[in-house]
């Protein structure tokens, strides 16, 4: 496969998790309406999605090492597909939360194989640089998901959101199907055994790199699941934005997240891992305060609200891809493994906040804005400290 290939089949798998919850967005308070159901409830459509979507990475890593990424993506795009079509069609919210569920569960395989990939293919140095450049197609792939789910939430109805994450799915795994090549080069017949996992899970979980990097994807995600599962009721329903307003909204994060991995990709080869993140992650602390204190303040606006929180995103688009790049990067024989443990630390951090926005949403943007600028706080102190002390050179050499 040429690198341009597989930078474009890293968007496309990567990119399903921004259009399975940035589309659905717009749709949500409508959605919820429409069921007679609670703000709790609608919260559950993408905590049950992203638990769910943490969890199955437990399993699709080691399968993934054991029989390779291309019968994993086949089986989970196909298993997405389906489940897809049954969201659109749900008959209660009871049902939709179930199906998201799933869902969740099928996009664990694309999106954890897709971090595999680049440690497949490349050394950790490289595979963060490669790894920017699959983001800024996943950034690509966010700007068109929320205008274009705010426009058929608008036009037509929330259904037809949930079709069309069916429709770009197919497609993906028509392309999958089409063009992707096995990259694992020795599968692993132990991969599966019970004292192997246990033995690699454990060495993974108490390495201090892995640790270090995973601790910053997971607060740097954290804190924009904060905001995506809080924006569309504060921006809509307490700033009085239109659904496509509120898809502009979103169109304008993706913008800012891709200007942060175009960043990264220049700081790396300016001035190296460590004072590439401890420049991000002032930026991030930054952010945050404004976006809180602000809100503390009293100045409770489009205005105050959305321009800290853009600055977040390009410190995020710089510690996302160091941050995966940097957790597998240790482990060449057990990418896959390393790859869903990091994948699901980030989705329990956001299942913990979206559970707690479902029970302290409270009619003011100050839970969003309270959230995001406590994530900041983390981010920061990880990357001037965690990461400075354990790096031990897996992204710092050539």
């Amino acid at each position: 496969m040429s690198p341009g290939l597989i930078v474009l089949l890293l968007s496309l798998l990567l990119g399903l998790q921004p259009l399975t919850t940035d589309m659905y967005l717009p749709a949500l308070p409508a959605l919820t309406q429409g069921f007679g159901a609670t703000m709790s409830q609608a919260q559950l459509t993408l905590t049950a999605l992203l638990l769910a979507f943490g969890c199955s990475q437990l399993i699709w890593g080691p399968l993934s090492d054991r029989y390779g990424r291309r019968p994993i993506l086949l089986w989970g795009l196909g298993a997405y597909v389906l489940s897809a079509l049954a969201c659109a069609v749900a008959p209660s919210m009871a049902w939709l939360i179930l199906w998201r569920a799933v869902q969740g569960a099928a996009m664990g395989a694309a999106v954890m194989c897709a971090r595999a990939i680049v440690r497949d293919l490349y050394q950790p140095l490289e595979g963060a640089r490669v790894m920017s450049k699959g983001m800024t197609g996943l950034g690509v792939i966010a700007c068109l998901s929320a205008p274009v789910g705010g426009a058929l939430a608008h036009w037509l109805d929330w259904r037809a959101v949930l079709f069309t994450l069916a429709l770009c799915s197919g497609a993906t795994l028509a392309i999958i199907l089409w063009r992707f090549e096995e990259t694992l080069p020795h599968k692993n017949p132990r991969a599966l055994q019970v004292s192997t996992l246990g033995r690699n899970g454990w060495h993974i979980l108490r390495h201090p790199t892995f640790v270090a990097f995973s601790a910053l994807s997971v607060c740097s995600y954290a804190g924009l699941f904060t905001f995506l599962a809080s924006s569309s009721f504060v921006c809509i329903q307490v700033l009085g934005l239109s659904k496509p307003q509120f898809g502009l909204v979103m169109f304008f994060s993706s913008i800012s997240y891709i200007l942060g991995t175009l960043l990264c990709r220049r700081l790396l080869q300016r001035l190296g891992l460590h004072r590439t993140l401890a420049l991000a992650g002032g930026i991030t602390l930054t952010a945050g305060t404004l976006m809180g204190g602000l809100a503390l303040a009293g100045c409770h606006s489009v205005w105050t609200l959305l321009p800290p929180f853009y600055l977040y995103m390009i410190g995020h688009g710089v510690h996302q891809p160091c941050g995966q790049s940097g957790a597998v990067g240790p482990f060449p024989h057990a990418a896959g493994a390393a790859s869903a443990l990091n994948g699901f630390l980030m989705m329990l951090a956001a299942f913990a906040m979206g559970t707690w926005l479902g029970v302290n949403m409270d009619g003011t943007v100050l839970p969003l804005t309270n959230g995001v600028w406590f994530w900041s706080v983390c981010v920061s102190l990880t990357a001037w400290t965690l990461v400075q002390r354990h790096d031990r050179g897996t992204l710092t050499r050539a």
